[in-house]
């Protein structure tokens, strides 16, 4: 790099220069926007984040029917704006380690069955209360009755007792589990003043932003809250805002446009087209995020499992990973675990096409007639696509799916969990205990399968106790087998999270967790100019 360009480029990281400008020079010098953009990001990662301005991000998954209440969030709309203003105790950092929020320390005893949070001090709620242990403890309270409908239901099960003690909060669990910090980062259970009992959809925090405007299903505004515990860090734009965009074509055309500053949810087919516009980076990273069609186990003609192998066997994956993600993702396995977690198994047989045992197990089913599958845009992304595919290779077995599309707004309060056989998405989560703990628990309010198996629920509590990492390994391999082959779950794919921001954004990074920069691009980049 020449010495007048990295001269320039930290002139724009201190704000003494446009970043028009800058492409300007960078171009007379005769180097390419690609590498100008690299050098402009390393010099303004170097100088820190710029506070200040206004950030907007257009985001796939918003309701007419959204709330506030953390324990309702499904979507990546409701979950990026719920960490506008609030904070969980901990949360998992890209290297997959658990990192202090609202807890400054986690320590265990040495059973693993009692865990002590210490609560930061000095700590304000945007309505001007300071957090205690206790609203803490009244916030595991609220997410552990069934009332609550909560999805962070599941994880809670094996916590037996949550008490106060001064400044700590205190975990007593029936078992051990040495995976506690991880399920307490569980996006759910955003930290509310008094637990959120009162009024659980006040949308009051302790995050960066204060909430000032929510047009539920169109748009919300959060504000700079100045009494913000680590404005250093987190929190950076004066203002940010994010807008309902659930069709892909509107939201690339509102980041091609400037009217949003990121978007989620970028459908891999137009990733060519998107890395050709000046001043838009397609960001993508792979992880645990997985694309289902799920089937409620407890319902007819689902409720036969010959008739879910039939499906299961009768759905194209590596087309499906061909056609839909380009190469974004890897082949799933109809168990909801791959290879980015640490203890899985690797030497359980792929399942792949194979119409003639489709065909075979859709006879045993004694099953005749239509099998209605609903879809939306708001889904996955390619997933009416997606649906079609099945549909054609479903065919070619004898099967005959019915294809019904239902509209975006409703998707995940009408369709998801509600309806029988429906399309859906699962981001994934740090480890195999609170996956299978959010969605396959018997007693887990986000059972979207309607799988209800003891002995299931057996090995998962029994991993939780077992400490020795090889006989955990070996526990979750015979979990993954009954779910895959008996199971209400398809899971053709593994997709990468693909997103894109404007020239505008800095400070973003890769991180596996979850899209969108585990759920928080929002409170962590900062505008550039």
């Amino acid at each position: 790099m020449s010495k007048e360009l990295e001269y320039f480029s930290k002139k724009v990281a201190r704000g003494l220069m446009d970043r028009r400008a800058f492409m300007g020079r960078a171009a007379a010098l005769g180097v390419s926007s690609t590498m100008a953009t690299g050098i402009l990001a390393t010099a303004v990662h170097a100088q820190g984040p710029v506070k200040g301005g206004i950030l907007k991000a257009g985001l796939q998954g918003a309701s007419s029917s959204d709330s506030q209440d953390p324990g309702t969030w499904a979507s990546d709309y409701t979950t990026n704006l719920g960490h506008i203003w609030g904070e969980c105790l901990v949360e998992v950092d890209p290297t997959g380690e658990i990192e202090p929020r609202l807890a400054e320390s986690v320590e265990a005893s040495a059973d693993a069955k009692t865990w002590s949070f210490r609560i930061r001090d000095g700590v304000e709620f945007h309505n001007g209360k300071t957090l205690t242990a206790d609203d803490v403890v009244a916030t595991m309270e609220r997410h552990s009755n069934e009332e609550s409908k909560s999805g962070a239901l599941g994880i809670m099960t094996g916590i037996d007792r949550v008490v106060a003690d001064g400044q700590n909060v205190i975990f007593e669990l029936s078992t051990p589990n040495a995976d506690l910090p991880y399920l307490i980062s569980d996006f759910h259970l955003v930290i509310q003043p008094g637990g959120g009992k009162d009024d659980p959809a006040a949308g009051i925090g302790t995050g960066p932003y204060r909430l000032v405007e929510d047009q539920v299903g169109v748009r919300a505004v959060g504000e700079k809250f100045a009494n913000y515990w680590d404005g250093d860090n987190r929190g950076h734009a004066d203002q940010v805002e994010t807008i309902a965009l659930n069709d892909p074509t509107a939201r690339l055309a509102a980041l091609q446009s400037g009217q949003v500053d990121m978007i989620n949810r970028v459908e891999p087919k137009v990733v060519d087209l998107i890395k050709r516009v000046p001043g838009i980076t397609v960001q993508n990273v792979a992880g645990r995020g997985h694309y289902v069609f799920i089937m409620h186990c407890n319902t007819e003609p689902f409720a036969n499992n010959d008739l879910r192998l039939a499906l299961k066997y009768a759905i194209n994956r590596q087309e499906l990973v061909d056609k839909i993600l380009q190469g974004y993702g890897s082949m799933g396995n109809d168990f909801p675990i791959n290879g980015s977690y640490p203890l899985f198994s690797d030497d359980i047989e792929q399942r792949t096409y194979d119409p003639d045992k489709a065909a075979f197990h859709y006879k045993q089913s004694g099953h005749d007639g239509p099998i209605v599958l609903r879809t939306s845009d708001v889904a996955f992304p390619g997933a009416v696509d997606a649906t079609q595919l099945f549909q054609q290779s479903a065919a070619a077995a004898g099967i005959n799916i019915e294809v019904k599309r239902e509209p975006g707004d409703g998707y995940w309060s009408d369709v998801w969990n509600v309806q029988p056989f429906s399309a859906s998405y699962w981001s994934g989560r740090p480890v195999q205990d609170q996956m299978y703990s959010t969605a396959y628990l018997s007693s887990a309010d986000w059972n979207d399968t309607r799988f209800f198996r003891d002995d299931f629920d057996q090995l998962i509590l029994s991993a939780r106790a077992e400490l020795d990492n090889d006989k955990r390994r070996e526990i979750y391999r015979e979990a993954a087998m009954i779910v895959r082959d008996e199971g209400g779950v398809i899971v053709p794919m593994f997709n990468d999270f693909v997103e894109a921001t404007g020239p505008r954004v800095g400070g973003w990074f890769k991180d596996p967790n979850f899209g969108f920069m585990n759920n928080r691009a929002i409170v962590k980049c900062w505008v550039e100019s």
